[in-house]
């Protein structure tokens, strides 16, 4: 089944974001920007979990999530920990949600119009998890880029 795929790589893309935000040798380099890197890896672990968390748990699992996508790039110098716990939790509803979903909901159209276009459940879960590994190499880098 598509749904088990897909859990498995968020959750494994889920975890490796939560070990790249680990691995920042200082915290507070998790939210430097410099010059044309213009979101910090902390910004992007917000828009990530909100991504997942709305278009996931909120339009498929009916958890109630509601998104404020402009606070995701607004929030700055959270704590590492509160930015952890968001990806657990973010972990936990994937694991919750994806399970539920029939090889026939895969294929049936996603209950909201995305950025003006209607798709299949499926289609847009495999761009989601494109979503989430696009931004995970962004991160990689910025820590690899900016950690000093």
């Amino acid at each position: 089944m598509l749904s088990t795929t897909l859990k498995t790589l968020l959750i494994r893309d889920l975890n490796k974001l939560k070990e790249e935000l680990e691995l920042y040798q200082d915290e507070a380099n998790i939210w430097r920007i410099d010059h044309n890197i213009l979101n910090s890896a902390g910004n992007l672990c917000l828009h990530l979990a909100g991504n997942l968390n709305a278009y996931i748990g909120g339009a498929l699992g009916h958890s109630g999530y509601i998104r404020n996508r402009p606070e995701e790039f607004s929030q700055k110098n959270l704590p590492r920990a509160e930015l952890i716990d968001k990806i657990k939790q973010t972990i936990a509803m994937v694991e919750a949600t994806l399970p539920l979903l029939t090889d026939v909901q895969m294929q049936t159209e996603y209950p909201d119009e995305v950025n003006g276009t209607r798709q299949t459940t499926g289609y847009f879960l495999v761009h989601l998890a494109m979503h989430l590994s696009y931004h995970l190499g962004q991160v990689n880098y910025h820590r690899r880029l900016l950690d000093r």
